[in-house]
């Protein structure tokens, strides 16, 4: 599983010409399930992106996590980050997860969010989507499994 996080100061998807989700300051994440992730894997991912101290302080100091600043996420499944592009010039999705099991483990990990008490935005899973986002620092990291 890989997680592209990005601090923002509010982001959206539209889907078909509609904003389907959109959220204001909080994190925008990128969702890609890989081969052999798991629930338990989405679930330590989702508890680590909350703990993360990615907000500024008084001082100005990243030293606040998501619930202390009350963010919100907008969570967007994106399969590309399981390509492959060490060899030739095409994309190999060879270590994505199928379908039905990346979605599975993506609303799982979005569940998690919501239980811990986040407001969540969501994509929409499969579809052709618009993101848009305006950064905040800019600030982004990224979560490996």
């Amino acid at each position: 599983m890989k997680v592209v996080l990005q601090r923002v100061k509010e982001a959206s998807v539209t889907v078909d010409d509609m904003v389907i989700a959109s959220i204001g300051m909080g994190l925008l994440l990128l969702v890609g399930i890989e081969k052999g992730d798991t629930e338990m894997i989405a679930e330590r991912i989702a508890g680590k992106i909350v703990r993360l101290r990615v907000f500024a302080d008084l001082n100005g100091k990243m030293n606040l996590d998501i619930r202390q600043v009350e963010g919100e996420v907008l969570s967007v499944s994106q399969f590309t980050l399981a390509g492959d592009i060490s060899k030739g010039n095409r994309p190999s999705f060879d270590n994505a997860g199928t379908p039905q099991e990346a979605e599975r483990l993506w609303r799982r990990f979005n569940d998690v969010l919501v239980d811990i008490g986040i407001s969540v935005g969501l994509g929409k899973f499969g579809a052709q989507m618009e993101v848009g986002l305006v950064g905040d620092g800019p600030v982004t990291f990224i979560v490996n499994s």
